[in-house]
């Protein structure tokens, strides 16, 4: 299976299916071919619920030729209806493909409002930038993304991990895309935490030599009455929020950034008014957007709860989990576009 893995990941997702995709359609066509020309020979004949099995399983355009160029099973009725469904199932991964290689590829700016009666009503309008997953994101896409951010005017830039600092997955990449986030104009700094395929001393290392700030389930005041937290991953790490949240006092509104949305639900979060977190993709490959890889539970013990926006921890404090900015390799986004989230605060 590790092969299996490791062989779809270096070839990549896309063009693996775009072969399949092709080689079944050729199969096809070839079977109605042969049926064609044993019909006419008084052969043997290829079985009909063979015909319309490869029809109905993605092989629907080499029916479509087969029928109509070679004049073959177009009279009757249940090849005409296999043909139709068949081209339907064959539109659905089609449509997929498209959307991966096209709007799947173009980074979504997400701007929100969000009021609470905890914010400093001093602070009204204050602009708080978010993105996560990084991956294998180019120079030139994140150097674009901080020029698009840098005409928003962003008074606070958070990361939120993964930037694939381990040599097996990104080697010394993250660098660059650490030194193009650099160049972000704001008010109050850029901070952020590790994810779980991120080597932390590593990416530490080179986030304080470009000055972004790091929070190791630790903490600071960006402005009075406003606490910034973040916690260690929770898969290759020690979360700790109590930890990370410590130096806050009571009337301080307080944001949380975690890589894995999963450890709001294993502790406890009060004290807390605001979480960020990333890690799942959006469910990374999807079905029109419904994330049925989450359920396998590879990514998150809760399945859809994280997979994309709003949803709350185990206090019931809001969470907003990000699809991510990068592409993960070869692996391609379907219907789980990237983003940057924008959050602009308000006091009721």
């Amino acid at each position: 299976m590790h092969t299996l893995i490791n062989f779809v990941h270096r070839v990549g997702l896309i063009k693996l299916f775009l072969l399949f995709f092709f080689a079944i359609n050729l199969f096809t066509f070839l079977l109605y071919f042969s049926d064609k020309r044993r019909a006419i020979n008084n052969k043997f004949r290829i079985k009909e619920s063979t015909l319309i099995l490869f029809t109905l399983a993605f092989g629907a355009i080499g029916a479509l030729f087969g029928m109509f160029f070679l004049r073959h099973k177009t009279k009757k009725f249940k090849f005409k209806l296999a043909l139709v469904n068949g081209l339907i199932i064959a539109l659905i991964p089609i449509i997929h493909v498209i959307h991966s290689l096209t709007l799947d590829r173009i980074i979504v700016y997400q701007e929100i409002t969000f009021v609470s009666e905890n914010w400093p009503a001093q602070l009204d309008g204050y602009r708080i930038a978010f993105m996560t997953d990084f991956h294998s994101i180019s120079d030139i896409d994140m150097a674009n993304t901080i020029n698009e951010l840098n005409e928003r005017s962003i008074d606070l830039l958070l990361l939120g991990g993964d930037f694939s600092s381990d040599v097996f997955w990104g080697g010394n990449h993250f660098e660059g895309t650490i030194r193009e986030i650099s160049n972000a104009n704001t008010t109050d700094g850029i901070f952020g935490v590790d994810g779980n395929h991120d080597v932390y001393y590593r990416l530490f290392d080179v986030k304080a030599r470009y000055g972004i700030g790091i929070l190791d389930n630790s903490g600071l005041n960006i402005r009075p009455g406003f606490h910034l937290a973040g916690v260690q991953d929770y898969w290759s790490r020690n979360s700790n929020i109590t930890s990370a949240i410590n130096e806050a006092v009571d009337d301080d509104f307080v944001i949380l950034i975690t890589h894995n949305p999963d450890v709001v639900m294993s502790q406890s979060t009060v004290g807390v008014d605001l979480i960020f977190a990333g890690h799942t993709h959006g469910g990374q490959i999807t079905l029109f957007g419904w994330p049925f890889y989450l359920y396998f539970g590879s990514i998150s013990a809760y399945q859809r709860r994280f997979a994309h926006g709003f949803n709350t921890s185990r206090d019931e404090i809001p969470i907003f989990t990000s699809r991510g900015i990068g592409p993960y390799y070869n692996w391609p986004r379907i219907f789980a576009r990237p983003e940057v989230i924008i959050f602009t605060m308000y006091n009721y």
